[in-house]
């Protein structure tokens, strides 16, 4: 299999580290052949995957045992080798893919027993994913309410039993990837969505967001969205939210868009066209590109809905509803000039916004060097002007103040308690939501990282996440609680009481953020790491060696 590099990069962070201890392993255990990919179950499943090029191993979490090794041509006659890996985790089963351009093969397989569930020819997909730069793993989607899995095809979408191969049902009246979907009461409820680089593969595509019975395929309802589905082009979150509610079909995206689950029926909708990328520069060689975070979720507020108006390009508003009937209550005053948006809170009678800072950008890059073609996935945080805090009135979104000290930087910021916390990368303030006044202003000089990158909330501390470590500060009164350096990283996760921070040479540092002291693992360059779903574990992958840390 061909390697490839991968960066993420929070931005180009250079410092020394502080002696740390070391993160206490679980196990340790070498396989029989070389680690090419990997999948990690979470803890109740029990079980994780690697492969290489000719074999499969699955593995207990718990002691990392092997409960089964093969090769691919012993697991099924069809497979000669492997090229692409789809988990149908739910099912207990995972997919295995030889492309052969016309001529794919199949194969099903019992992660527990390695035992050959069904293979098929049916899904011809390399071709067109090939001349449209889509990826297996979007052309399938895990249905474990229905114990199957959909495909897209070119002219059809297809439901199959994950454990037999049986086709259910087909449609051609849906078009393109399945993006977010709900299910309910036998039904889903599924938005579909065409990356851009997906070109014309769905000949008479239409958004669409669909009510379709699960049990034969037939589409109970058909309606248009407004706006444009998408998926992070590395990462592959999706960037909206669906939601049933009662019988109300909630669709977040751009705002906010609502349907009658019986009928379809369009109740009312709040949501408006946007598109980041000019935002930020394009890097070159760049096959795929995307920029996210640069606007502000809406605001749920009692009965009211607040929603960022970003559709035109020089001015942009907040537009406020009622929850229940959809009807404008009023537009605010003009926000000039503004690029990005990527907070706005609700406090008592104040919408507070986050004018420009740290949003999130995405690229596949190919590029030559040399005689070679070079792939690379990079995950970037730039930050955006100008840059600024504003308030507007709840009652007629008139503007009630404009702060003067975030005109040289801002990062990003939360509202506690009647304030706004907010870093500048080089001060942390605290703003009264009321009056726009300071109760105070911080210094970040003394932490000992360098420029702030980041801020988060944890319980009564404000983390700032620099380019060279962590710190954190009470919000009572801005005051250094504690800090600790590490090494060129960038943050990785934080969930309950850690933070993890990993360098683009997959070293990791575990931040207990009750002290922030940290625990670290210096792995082999090329290794990749899979942070547990529980938070408790970090499984490293490099070479023939599995090892599982925790990060308590």
């Amino acid at each position: 299999m061909k390697q490839k590099l991968v960066t993420l990069a929070l931005a180009a962070l250079s410092f020394g580290a502080f002696a740390q201890d070391d993160m206490s392993t679980v196990w340790e255990v070498k396989l029989e052949h070389k680690i090419d990919g990997s999948g990690t179950g979470s803890e109740h499943r029990g079980h994780s995957y690697a492969y290489s090029e000719k074999e499969f191993t699955v593995f207990n979490n718990a002691d990392g045992k092997t409960l089964w090794t093969k090769a691919f041509k012993d697991i099924a006659p069809t497979l000669r080798k492997v090229d692409e890996v789809i988990p149908l985790w739910m099912s207990d089963a995972v997919i295995l893919f030889d492309k052969k351009m016309g001529k794919d093969q199949a194969a099903c397989i019992d992660l527990k027993t390695g035992e050959l569930l069904w293979s098929s020819d049916r899904y011809q997909l390399s071709t067109f994913i090939k001349a449209n730069a889509a990826s297996f793993e979007q052309m399938f989607l895990d249905v474990p309410e229905k114990d199957g899995f959909i495909v897209v095809l070119k002219e059809e979408l297809i439901f199959v039993d994950a454990r037999s191969g049986v086709e259910k049902w087909s449609t051609s009246k849906f078009k393109g990837l399945v993006g977010e979907y709900v299910y309910k009461d036998g039904y889903m409820v599924a938005v579909n969505f065409k990356p851009g680089w997906l070109g014309a593969l769905f000949s008479g595509y239409k958004n669409q967001i669909v009510k379709i019975n699960m049990d034969n395929g037939d589409i109970v309802w058909d309606q248009e969205y407004i706006g444009r589905a998408e998926q992070k082009v590395i990462t592959k979150e999706f960037l909206f939210e669906l939601d049933v509610h009662d019988n109300m079909v909630v669709l977040r995206m751009n705002g906010i868009q609502t349907y009658d689950f019986k009928t379809g029926a369009k109740l009312w909708a709040a949501a408006f066209d946007f598109s980041a990328e000019k935002i930020v520069g394009e890097p070159a060689g760049a096959k795929k590109f995307g920029v996210y975070g640069a606007v502000a979720d809406p605001v749920i507020h009692g009965d009211d809905i607040y929603v960022l108006d970003m559709s035109g390009k020089k001015s942009q508003f907040i537009k406020k509803y009622d929850k229940n009937t959809g009807k404008l209550l009023w537009t605010s005053n003009e926000i000039k000039g503004a690029k990005a948006i990527p907070n706005m809170f609700v406090v008592d009678d104040k919408v507070v916004l986050q004018i420009g800072g740290v949003i999130e950008a995405q690229a596949y890059i190919r590029k030559r060097q040399g005689e070679e073609w070079i792939e690379e996935w990079k995950v970037w945080y730039p930050d955006v002007k100008p840059w600024g805090l504003q308030a507007f009135n709840t009652s007629d979104g008139s503007k009630a103040w404009d702060s003067e000290k975030f005109k040289k930087g801002i990062t990003n910021s939360f509202a506690i308690d009647g304030n706004v916390v907010v870093s500048s990368g080089k001060a942390l303030y605290s703003i009264k939501v009321a009056s726009g006044d300071v109760n105070y202003e911080v210094s970040l000089k003394d932490d000992g990282i360098s420029t702030g990158e980041g801020l988060r909330l944890y319980k009564d501390k404000a983390i700032v996440i620099g380019k060279k470590g962590v710190s954190s500060h009470n919000i009572s009164d801005g005051k250094l609680v504690s800090s600790a350096k590490y090494k060129q990283s960038y943050l990785e996760d934080m969930d309950g009481d850690y933070l993890i921070m990993k360098t683009d040479k997959a070293d990791i540092a575990c931040y207990d953020l009750r002290t922030v002291k940290y625990k670290q693992f210096k792995a082999k360059k090329g290794a990749t790491t899979s942070l547990s779903t529980d938070q408790k574990y970090v499984y490293v992958y490099e070479n023939k060696v599995v090892t599982k840390l925790k990060t308590e």
